[in-house]
């Protein structure tokens, strides 16, 4: 007799709204990655201004994703998923580029912030061992093999459940706030921030086409917060956790991206920041001068601590992400698989093997973010006019949080804005595309990667159709006008805990 094997795994509702908020502190990690390198370019009044517009569009879509998170609260993987459920019916391809683009996205952040933790390690510490050897396009030095490190250690704490990683999101979310305190408010108090400090450079440096493709950067970090929808499912009441998780998350991430840029810049200039070849090593030049060498050091420590719970962050919303696109039909069967302690383990490990390619590959933190740039943006587009297919496909569909009339033509006014920053940003200035010389951006090569990571998840959805599930392909899907009676996603207690 044939029998079927069930796979009886469900993510545990193990988390509270505030557990939300906290693996969200991570988001002023996610500035400190680009910080230096925006006020290089910007000027300090033009870096404060730009990360405040930028933290502000963030807020608005956080509170549009607040309504999509109550319609679909058994969803793990955040709003890729959602626009993949407004999308469907129209053009079910739209599915596999949004979540595909996101997961690399929010996969790269481990690179990134395990790169800058060995860079503010190294100037702090080892300022004397500056060795690389290079191999092949692999590029091997002290900060990569600090990033490595983390990013092991990292995937340790994930893998052994929700709980653990969690923890260590409260640890180290604490720990961040001390020095992101400093450079917000303490400048003021010690007579270190001056006016004359702040700078804007945006209009010498190119105007308006400048602005908007740093805008397109500043995206990948500013909407960041969006993450805590991801963990839906894991929610002990989603249709109350999600939403109060996105709203407090976005408020406490507008405080930090307006006031962080403002302290640093008048702390230190544009030209101090501009001066450091690493874009990160400013940091400790600020913390000395505020607190002095001493405090400064427990400073760094800190703010490492800070970037640990973005590579936290990243790993729990990234294979959130995985998983939940395996569940919904768009990439293999083997990365919706979770482990016995129902964590989808798989899809971490992924991530990190990822990660460890893009460390020694790339190397500098901001040619990884303009990587994986193009899909995140992506996805925020077709979440945001989703929303206006949701509410024109779906009126009846339950929802516990149902916004005004007036946010439809809000959401179409932030979706349109964030497609003239990709167009803008990651194709017209990022420089060699058409034969386009004009260069804000970080080189063509990087949108070029960013496209093929796209053509990645389409191979992979063609793929789970084709082969694993044998179904032809469609390019519209019937969907449902309202909700099934959802399966409960409380895994059952193992006997003997």
């Amino acid at each position: 007799m044939a029998s079927a094997e069930v796979e009886e795994r469900q993510l545990l509702k193990a988390m509270t709204w505030w557990d939300g908020f906290v693996v969200a502190l991570a988001n002023p990690a996610f500035l400190i990655a680009a910080l230096g390198a925006s006020i290089g370019v910007l000027g300090t009044t033009g870096a404060f201004v730009l990360w405040t517009i930028s933290v502000c569009i963030g807020a608005l879509q956080n509170n549009v994703y607040a309504e999509m998170a109550t319609m679909f609260p058994q969803k793990a993987g955040g709003i890729s998923l959602y626009a993949h459920e407004a999308w469907r019916k129209y053009f079910s391809f739209v599915g596999p580029v949004a979540t595909f683009g996101y997961w690399f996205a929010w996969s790269s952040v481990l690179a990134i912030s395990g790169y800058i933790i060995g860079t503010l390690a190294q100037a702090e510490w080892f300022s004397d061992t500056t060795f690389t050897q290079d191999v092949g396009n692999f590029q091997w030095s002290l900060p990569v093999y600090i990033g490595i490190g983390c990013i092991l250690v990292v995937w340790l704490f994930n893998i052994f459940g929700v709980r653990p990683a969690v923890w260590v999101g409260y640890v180290t979310g604490a720990m961040l706030l001390l020095p992101a305190a400093v450079l917000m408010f303490l400048p003021y108090i010690t007579g270190d921030w001056s006016s004359d400090n702040m700078q804007w450079e945006i209009g010498a440096g190119g105007g308006l086409g400048l602005a908007m493709t740093w805008l397109y950067f500043m995206g990948w970090s500013s909407y960041g917060f969006e993450t805590v929808a991801a963990f839906a499912p894991e929610y002990h009441s989603p249709e109350t956790d999600t939403p109060r998780a996105l709203r407090s998350s976005a408020a406490f991430s507008v405080l930090v991206y307006a006031l962080l840029p403002l302290g640093l810049g008048g702390t230190l200039g544009t030209k101090t920041v501009a001066d450091d070849a690493t874009a990160i090593a400013f940091y400790k030049t600020a913390f000395d001068k505020i607190v002095g060498n001493a405090l400064g050091e427990v400073m760094i420590v800190f703010l490492i601590a800070g970037l640990l719970l973005s590579m936290n962050t990243a790993t729990m919303d990234g294979s959130r992400a995985l998983y939940g696109i395996s569940h919904d039909g768009m990439t293999t069967k083997w990365l919706g698989r979770l482990n016995r302690y129902n964590v989808p383990a798989i899809a971490m490990t992924l991530d990190a093997v990822l990660n460890l390619w893009l460390i020694s590959y790339f190397g500098y933190p901001l040619d990884i973010l303009a990587a994986g740039n193009l899909g995140y943006m992506l996805a925020h587009v077709f979440a945001l006019s989703g929303f206006l297919l949701l509410r024109k496909d779906r009126p009846n569909w339950p929802r516990p949080i149902k916004l005004a009339a007036a946010w439809m033509p809000i959401a179409a006014l932030l979706a349109a804005v964030n497609l003239a920053f990709i167009v803008v940003g990651g194709f017209i200035y990022s420089g060699g595309f058409l034969g386009i010389d004009t260069a804000y951006g970080y080189g063509w090569d990087k949108t070029r990667i960013g496209l093929i990571v796209l053509a990645v998840g389409l191979l992979l959805y063609i793929y789970r159709h084709v082969v694993e599930d044998r179904t032809p392909l469609r390019l519209r899907e019937k969907t449902p006008t309202m909700p099934e009676e959802a399966a409960p996603t409380v895994a059952p207690t193992p006997a003997g805990t």
